[in-house]
């Protein structure tokens, strides 16, 4: 499926293990904004929507982005379709951040909470605008779909 028309409301999501612990990375397509949640106990559409939406509406909310939440994706929680992921790129992108979401989780120091706040500050050339910007943090590139999303409205 292409993407969604509100970029806030297009999300991909991947599942991971750490020491036998399942955790599921959930990433703003567009611009790779994550979050990491346990996966342990997710066994259906309902569950994994439901938890989900908890642990986006907690970590956006701790990361300064709860207007972005309310404004942008509670709108569109009515309907949920599953697709494959958009392309390569957000696949390889997401790969790396389970990298060092895995990497951060092994020592047991860090909650799965936390980790959000790691990979939203990691450099990543998958959301650079173009070429010549080069590397873009997750956090900065959604900060910029709030600016582009308010200048179509």
């Amino acid at each position: 499926m292409p993407l969604h028309n509100n970029p806030y409301a297009d999300w991909s999501s991947h599942v991971f293990v750490v020491k036998r612990t399942q955790y599921i990375l959930l990433c703003n397509t567009p611009s790779l904004y994550s979050c990491v949640m346990y996966g342990s106990g997710t066994t259906s559409d309902d569950v994994f929507i439901n938890r989900a939406m908890d642990t986006l509406r907690e970590f956006m909310a701790d990361d300064g982005q709860l207007f972005a939440y309310q404004k942008f994706i509670v709108s569109t929680m009515a309907t949920v379709s599953f697709a494959k992921t958009l392309n390569r790129s957000v696949t390889g992108s997401m790969n790396e951040l389970i990298l060092a979401a895995q990497h951060a989780l092994v020592s047991g120091a860090i909650s799965p909470h936390d980790v959000g706040f790691d990979l939203n500050d990691s450099l990543l050339s998958a959301i650079a605008a173009d070429k010549a910007e080069g590397y873009v943090k997750p956090r900065e590139a959604f900060k910029r779909l709030r600016i582009e999303s308010c200048d179509r409205a």
